[in-house]
């Protein structure tokens, strides 16, 4: 994967919608909410245009019961794939692109309220997008074909970023 990112489109929005409601019927009764997360949640942040999806589920073993159905719409399943709570799958497009990327954790757990606030601040914090924006296009310049180099590159800026969001987030 290449670590090339684009001015956000607004079509992202109806394609998460989209997948969103086909995940919801390939889930059933273990998906307890459906986030749209991610660069491409969050209007004028530059991405790499592939869709992060948050499934607040009832457990992961409920996932699990389910992942022939998420499979079913063309996810390959990687368990938790680095973070222990998570249930990860990805889709690419048929010409092998990838489209989307599906978080799933048990609703109410620490990984579900990180990523959303991260989300919330970003939405509200036009500045803090803005500056998100600069650093992943000049980690996107220098490293293009090293997507490891680029997300060390945007690291620090996340983790001291999550911890102010999930504060202000908590509090609002």
């Amino acid at each position: 994967m290449t670590a090339i990112v684009v001015p956000h489109d607004p079509a992202w929005r109806q394609k998460f919608e989209l997948e969103a409601a086909e995940l919801a019927s390939a889930l059933g009764p273990a998906a307890v909410a459906i986030h749209h997360i991610g660069s491409t949640a969050i209007p004028g942040v530059v991405a790499k245009p592939v869709i992060d999806v948050l499934v607040e589920a009832t457990s992961v073993e409920a996932i699990d019961d389910r992942t022939e159905s998420v499979e079913a719409l063309g996810y390959e399943a990687k368990g938790e794939f680095g973070i222990r709570g998570r249930r990860y799958f990805r889709k690419d497009d048929a010409a092998g692109v990838r489209e989307y990327h599906v978080h799933a954790f048990e609703a109410g757990s620490e990984n579900v309220a990180r990523h959303l606030a991260f989300r919330d601040y970003l939405r509200s914090h036009p500045a803090v997008a803005e500056a998100y924006s600069r650093l992943k296009r000049e980690l996107a310049r220098r490293h293009p074909s090293d997507i490891e180099a680029y997300r060390a590159g945007k690291d620090p800026f996340i983790q001291a970023t999550q911890r102010v969001a999930l504060a202000w987030w908590r509090s609002g």
